[in-house]
């Protein structure tokens, strides 16, 4: 198993054609879905937020943080956009970023970009985004409008994002995988590191979230989210 699989970035080769075709057509689907939906979320103040947050993501994937010995990981993303700039640009962020790195980096299989984006930027954003809901709307009612709290929102909603987006690939890999590792030494291995990788991503998420909601909590799209149901409710 290779750190660039440990990383999430999938290679080439590790899951059989049939299945990628099938992750490719599922991803490509789910992407055109989120772009039609997005149109909810962006407006003239929050494009440019979108465009620094897939920026961001792309820079900071570029750096490795080792996590044991021979094996390193690096943010994915998922939860830190879908909490900035929504469950949908979200994915549209992270969806860029990937089709970037592998396309002009050779960052992540060709054949493999459609489980990639399927793992990173459609589960990896979907759990962390349902996790961050449950989680601020428990920690709002303590300490409402605590960027500490939004921390540990953060923090642990990329935690979850990261582990669901690892056991992606397990799924993927007891449907065609196609290298000679077994399914539960894969499942295992995934399981362990990306616990680790996901405290990583967590502080990293954690940071982040904190300093955009002291400067332009208007910006951050978990906070609006919340303001606007209350709103209304009143």
């Amino acid at each position: 198993m290779s750190v660039q699989v440990t990383a999430m970035h999938m290679s080439d080769g590790l899951v059989n054609a049939p299945t990628s075709v099938m992750f490719g057509v599922l991803a490509i689907a789910a992407v055109a879905l989120c772009g039609w939906r997005a149109r909810t979320e962006l407006d003239e103040r929050t494009v440019p937020l979108a465009g620094l947050v897939a920026a961001f993501i792309f820079a900071v994937q570029m750096i490795n943080f080792p996590i044991l010995p021979g094996v390193s990981g690096h943010l994915l993303g998922g939860a830190l956009a879908a909490i900035l700039v929504g469950p949908y640009t979200g994915v549209l962020c992270i969806t860029i970023v990937l089709v970037v790195q592998s396309l002009l980096f050779a960052d992540g299989g060709v054949t493999a970009l459609g489980m990639n984006i399927t793992n990173m930027a459609l589960i990896g954003v979907a759990a962390g985004y349902a996790a961050a809901r449950i989680l601020y709307a428990l920690v709002r009612r303590r300490r409402p409008g605590s960027v500490p709290a939004l921390g540990v929102v953060g923090f642990l909603s990329a935690l979850f994002g990261t582990v669901c987006a690892a056991m992606g690939f397990v799924a993927e890999y007891a449907i065609g995988g196609s290298a000679p590792t077994s399914l539960d030494t894969v499942g295992a291995y995934m399981l362990g590191t990306h616990v680790l990788i996901g405290i990583g991503e967590g502080l990293i998420t954690a940071v982040t979230v904190m300093a955009v909601a002291r400067s332009r909590p208007d910006l951050v799209y978990l906070l609006r989210r919340h303001r606007d149901r209350e709103a209304v409710a009143a």
